[in-house]
């Protein structure tokens, strides 16, 4: 691949992005959010290269052109197989492949992919450039601050190093360590302690790379706080079980006009895609969960849950069932406005 033809990440592009979250950021996931927020880059969930050169494509990586920009989350370890997958990311147009070096379940453990790569920074470095080497788009790679009894800082230096030598587009670092062995997939977002200082002081060693930093952030605050020092934020969990959040990117980070002015005209503009999709068989729960959390704070959230957690899941259950949880919330407001005057 020439250099003339390769694309490159801009410091804006991943100013703020939705982490890959795996069973969370599907296609459903990713078309919702896009409808909060122009300006996010978006994450599938990580797929493996066997899953992409060997399995069913039109199924596991379809995607609708309004998610765009997103980005394909790769995991694997051996360069050759990722250079294929990624060429077939590529072919399906999706605008970055960002390979998983801080996944830390026992599914990738036993492939030797995710976190283990940090104990393995060469091999990182070859699996970049063997992408690097046939696709135009660029590549990324997610990764932790260090795994088990790594001294993160050595650790996360000689990751970055290697990476960016071998011609890495930009660097996603979670601020916490991985363990392996003791801790669970769950336990490892939260109990090991997030050392920004250390992503903070890596940015300002490699100034010419764009990084984002991940991990605990979930107020706007946080983020211009971060971004102060770095190039973007990167949020997970917080903006999936509070997706309002997402309402609020464009103007908060981008000085942009929100897409919709509030949650229940996002809903409204969901309605069309949902009502495609049922008519493609699509199951109406496999839309509605990724809005469970949509009205978190307000009267009424939990009456919209409930009845969307409770109906959404019968046979032939259609946009009705959205229109009457949304109701509740709606109703809800009009008793609290009205007790106030």
């Amino acid at each position: 691949m020439t250099e003339a033809k390769q694309k490159t990440i801009k410091n804006s592009d991943i100013r703020f992005s939705v982490a890959p979250m795996m069973e969370w950021t599907d296609r459903h996931c990713r078309f919702f959010h896009r409808l909060l927020t122009r300006r996010a880059r978006l994450y599938t969930e990580m797929l493996t290269t066997g899953a992409v050169i060997h399995g069913d494509r039109a199924r596991l990586m379809r995607f609708d052109p309004f998610e765009q920009p997103v980005a394909f989350q790769l995991g694997g370890s051996d360069p050759a197989e990722l250079a294929r997958a990624a060429k077939i990311v590529e072919d399906f147009g999706y605008c970055e492949v960002n390979l998983n070096v801080g996944c830390p379940s026992d599914r990738v453990q036993n492939g030797a992919f995710g976190a283990c790569l940090m104990l393995r920074p060469a091999l990182v470095a070859d699996c970049v450039k063997a992408m690097k080497d046939v696709i135009a788009a660029p590549v990324t790679v997610k990764c932790r601050i260090g795994v088990d009894d790594q001294e993160p800082e050595p650790a996360l230096f000689a990751m970055a190093q290697h990476c960016i030598e071998a011609g890495v587009d930009a660097l996603v670092v979670h601020a916490r360590k991985a363990w392996l062995k003791g801790l669970s997939p769950k336990e490892n977002r939260d109990v090991p302690p997030l050392d920004y200082a250390l992503v903070h002081k890596l940015k300002r060693a490699f100034p010419q790379t764009p990084m984002a930093i991940n991990g605990g952030l979930t107020t706007f605050p946080q983020m211009h706080a971060q971004l102060e020092r770095m190039d973007g934020v990167m949020i997970g969990r917080a903006a999936y079980h509070d997706p309002g959040l997402l309402l609020r990117v464009d103007p908060e980070l981008f000085q942009e006009d929100a897409p919709y002015p509030d949650m229940f005209a996002a809903v409204d503009a969901y309605i069309p895609y949902i009502e495609r999709e049922l008519g493609k068989g699509e199951k109406l729960s496999n839309m509605t969960r990724h809005m469970l959390g949509l009205f978190t704070g307000l009267p009424g959230a939990r009456a919209f849950r409930r009845r969307l957690a409770l109906e959404a899941v019968r046979p032939g259950a259609g946009v009705e069932v959205l229109a009457g949880a949304v109701s509740e919330v709606r109703s809800a407001m009009a008793r609290v406005r009205d007790a106030a005057a």
